[in-house]
């Protein structure tokens, strides 16, 4: 919580209070992470913690990550509304980690661009050092928890512009982050969580992580023989049918004053306004 750069640790209790983690953790990060810090949280008497007050206190982002992995094309129906065959294998690219944000900080159109997309996703945090993994369990046991991301995306420049998809992938602003970063005790299943996004009101994304091509365990998994996963680190998961991208032309690709509003089960709820960089 707090300016950006200058975020506090905060606990979300079971009555939906804030309480302050400054005399508890100095960061959410990957070195608390993986020193089992999660588990050394719940041990704390939550009930003697400072109370924040809310009120026009700015929600940062609950990690800050080492690196961002993303899964494309990983739900049946977003793979047939784009028109691509379903991957026989993860469709893996990197996004730049200073694209985090805050949950409900704004989400700037890159100048020059008519094709900004939404997409709201799973994100998996790591919480233990992920290489060469054998087996869904292992995989699992590696994962510290879970938040909301939205995968904001430029079409133009990920589709049209040659090269790689990062580069529509990693303007500043692009992936809004949180509100929280909710442990994997929490959500013992992770493939039965729906995710819902709007624009202007307007529901454009209702799917369900049923419908993942690749589950979270078997993306943490496959990703594990291509590189070192660490504590801290984020994967983006995809995401369901709905996007800009799917939609008959004219698409209602994002412009200068649009509100998206996300959420996912049990993981809390973002809310942007569109601002022009």
């Amino acid at each position: 919580m707090g300016a950006p750069g200058r975020e506090a640790p905060a606990l979300l209790d079971d009555g939906g209070r804030l309480r302050d983690l400054r005399g508890v953790v100095d960061d959410i990060d990957g070195a608390f992470l993986a020193a089992d810090g999660l588990a050394r949280l719940a041990a704390v008497a939550v009930d003697d913690l400072p109370v924040l007050d809310r009120t026009d206190l700015r929600v940062g982002p609950p990690v800050r990550p080492g690196k961002i992995v993303c899964i494309g094309l990983n739900y049946r129906d977003h793979a047939a509304e784009t028109g691509a065959p379903l991957p026989s294998e993860p469709v893996v690219f990197l996004k730049a980690p200073d694209t985090v944000v805050g949950p409900d900080d704004t989400v700037l159109v890159p100048r020059g661009s008519t094709k900004t997309d939404w997409e709201v996703e799973l994100a998996v945090v790591i919480g233990r050092p992920a290489r060469y993994l054998t087996s869904a369990e292992e995989a699992l046991a590696c994962v510290a928890g879970y938040a909301v991301a939205n995968d904001v995306s430029e079409r133009e420049f990920q589709l049209e512009r040659g090269g790689q998809w990062d580069k529509g992938k990693s303007c500043e602003t692009f992936n809004p982050f949180g509100p929280w970063l909710v442990s994997a005790d929490e959500i013992p299943d992770p493939q039965n969580l729906g995710l819902r996004l709007w624009v202007n009101g307007r529901l454009r994304q209702d799917g369900s992580t049923k419908d993942m091509v690749f589950p979270v365990a078997e993306i943490v998994r496959y990703l594990s023989w291509f590189m070192v996963l660490h504590p801290g680190d984020v994967i983006n998961t995809g995401t369901p049918a709905g996007v800009a991208l799917g939609q008959p032309d004219p698409k209602p690709y994002l412009t200068a004053g649009d509100v998206i509003e996300l959420e996912i089960d049990g993981l809390g709820r973002q809310r942007q306004v569109v601002g022009q960089a």
